[in-house]
């Protein structure tokens, strides 16, 4: 099994240390286990790394690495794209010596639109033109062409709030974008723990990408480590009904794939 997208406590929302996740993915028969911590940005510093943390960051996972030989690890970033201020991404972020990158959206402007600190935020606003702002930040983000792997991409419903069907074009463009940009979609099980209670993205929105023959991936997005593997064997079966047949890893940013 395939599980690339998944934290550390340095992003100060996430519970308990990298050799405690790898125990609880070996239990689970993950054979491709990825840390992609939030990477550091000048912008809502309280839930990432700090700058001055990435590197020991990144000599932690390959120590890990070095030590673990029954498992594949991989170390990556998870890392935020702002439509309004795409020059947040740092430098020293893009450079890093990561096996991915993970390219987000957890802002609508600056309104992290994810975080229930926030949830009042969606009474003043309207679900369409809160998806039409998504749906080009993730278009933006993919045509940077900065990373490898599109990060939960129907985010935006965690609480509810469904793409219109009038917004079905726009979809396939963000989508097309992705795959025009040598990225896989990350099919993301977090969404089974939160209150919208499915994976991102949708079953809908993966048609779509499978009629668009885009490559996948797959993480349980754990902030814990009772969250490792969590929903993953769903989600791949999930892949596998709808007519998937592998999932990609990344070893220093060169893509392979592994039949699911």
């Amino acid at each position: 099994m395939i599980d690339l997208h998944n934290h550390t406590i340095r992003c100060n929302h996430a519970t308990g240390s990298i050799q405690e996740y790898i125990k609880a993915a070996k239990t689970q028969g993950i054979k491709y286990y990825g840390f992609s911590c939030h990477a550091p940005m000048s912008f809502d510093s309280k839930y990432r790394m700090a700058a001055s943390e990435l590197n020991d960051y990144l000599d932690d996972i390959k120590a890990l690495k070095e030590t673990t030989h029954d498992m594949d690890i991989k170390c990556g970033l998870e890392v935020d794209f702002i439509l309004a201020k795409p020059e947040l991404i740092q430098k020293e972020v893009l450079e890093a010596n990561v096996d991915h990158l993970i390219g987000s959206v957890h802002f609508l402007d600056f309104w992290g639109f994810d975080n229930p600190e926030f949830l009042d935020e969606w009474d003043r606003r309207d679900v369409t033109e809160c998806w039409k702002l998504y749906l080009a930040s993730i278009k933006a983000m993919a045509e940077t062409g900065y990373f490898q792997i599109a990060g939960h991409f129907d985010l935006l419903k965690v609480f509810g709030a469904l793409p219109p069907k009038s917004l079905e074009s726009k979809i396939y463009e963000a989508l097309k974008a992705i795959k025009q940009n040598n990225m896989v979609l990350e099919i993301n099980s977090a969404g089974l723990r939160k209150p919208i209670k499915e994976s991102y993205p949708s079953v809908p929105i993966l048609k779509m990408a499978k009629e668009l023959d885009m490559d996948i991936t797959f993480a349980s997005d754990a902030h814990a480590v009772d969250q490792v593997g969590a929903g993953l064997k769903e989600c791949i079966q999930l892949a596998k009904d709808l007519g998937f047949k592998s999932g990609v890893v990344f070893d220093k940013k060169i893509p392979f794939h592994v039949e699911l």
